[in-house]
């Protein structure tokens, strides 16, 4: 089968499409038909290993999963015979960071991952983006417990990449006022994503706007506690999804809600199957839609992550095997 392979860490070069070996499931497995993946800021970040700690899940000195891609939409071809709620021909979407291997024809995942049946009237491209920006968005949203918190009125940095506007419409979702930022170009697109404001960073500093906050988020990682503090309310949240300068988030996250004031925020984000068909729910209900940019061929996967490195992509990055 084919698959992009990268046996080293480096820049995008370093990913070579190749025939290997098509998986076999086991027992618990099914065997599943890539139609659609996507490239993302973690298939990058993996690839790249510029933060050295995803080394402790990767590999140390070279990539043990060689293949990427951690959503994904397809069809079930086979089962292992243990498996009870997936038939071939299912058409299918999850997510699986631990193990990836997405950007191939085929993969295994096990019955109990983050798996399920695709929701109704979509494309296998159309449903390969729906997890993996909204399981971050989704942990951050957990970790401010907004579903008990109706009203809430948060800020969201980079409300266009595939966190930022999964963040706008599941912030929604739970009822918050949202305050979106983003460049001149996707002002509507974020107003029509459900944002009750939206603020062009182009023209305006967006921490100079005079409202405070009970939650920032910045769901693209480019700005910082110190930066943000002045927008938050005497005991307002910052959130950002990167590790921030010398690694300063999860360190702040530690210390600063011991001083009672404004603090920040850094949850490890999880994905469960439950999780999965929440948003399929959502999808069907037209409660959430994944915003699409670009769709690559499997053959030009390099200039897909190129693309995304430049950090001007608008939703998610598609990759498609057809």
């Amino acid at each position: 089968m084919k698959a992009a392979v990268y046996q080293k860490y480096g820049p995008p070069e370093v990913v070579q499409v190749k025939e290997i070996e098509k998986p076999v499931p086991k027992d618990n497995e099914v065997l599943i038909r890539v139609h659609a993946s996507t490239v993302n800021r973690t298939d990058c970040g993996f690839r790249s290993a510029n933060y050295f700690v995803s080394r402790f899940w990767s590999g140390l000195f070279r990539p043990n999963n060689q293949v990427l891609g951690n959503e994904f939409a397809g069809k079930v071809e086979a089962t292992g015979k243990a498996v009870a709620t997936f038939n071939p021909g299912d058409k299918v979407f999850g997510y699986d960071d631990a193990k990836f291997g997405a950007h191939a024809e085929y993969m295994v995942l096990a019955e109990k991952d983050a798996i399920t049946t695709m929701p109704k009237n979509l494309s296998y491209e159309e449903a390969a983006p729906i997890t993996e920006g909204a399981h971050y968005a989704l942990s951050y949203i957990r970790a401010i417990k907004l579903n008990k918190y109706k009203g809430i009125q948060m800020l969201i940095y980079g409300a266009t990449g595939a966190i930022g506007s999964a963040a706008v419409q599941l912030c929604k979702y739970y009822g918050a006022e949202v305050t979106a930022v983003c460049n001149t170009k996707n002002l509507e697109l974020v107003r029509s994503l459900g944002a009750d404001e939206a603020i062009d960073y182009t023209r305006q500093d967006f921490t100079k706007t005079g409202k405070k906050f009970d939650v920032v988020f910045d769901a693209v990682g480019k700005s910082s506690f110190g930066k943000c503090k002045p927008l938050l309310k005497k005991k307002g949240i910052y959130m950002s999804t990167e590790l921030g300068r010398m690694s300063q988030n999860p360190f702040l996250a530690l210390f600063t809600p011991l001083l009672g004031g404004k603090k920040v925020l850094f949850p490890l984000p999880t994905i469960s199957k439950e999780d999965v068909v929440f948003l399929k729910d959502l999808v069907e209900n037209k409660q959430f839609k994944p915003v699409i940019d670009r769709t690559y061929f499997l053959e030009e996967i390099v200039e897909a992550h190129k693309y995304v490195e430049t950090g001007q992509k608008t939703g998610n990055v598609v990759i498609t095997m057809e």
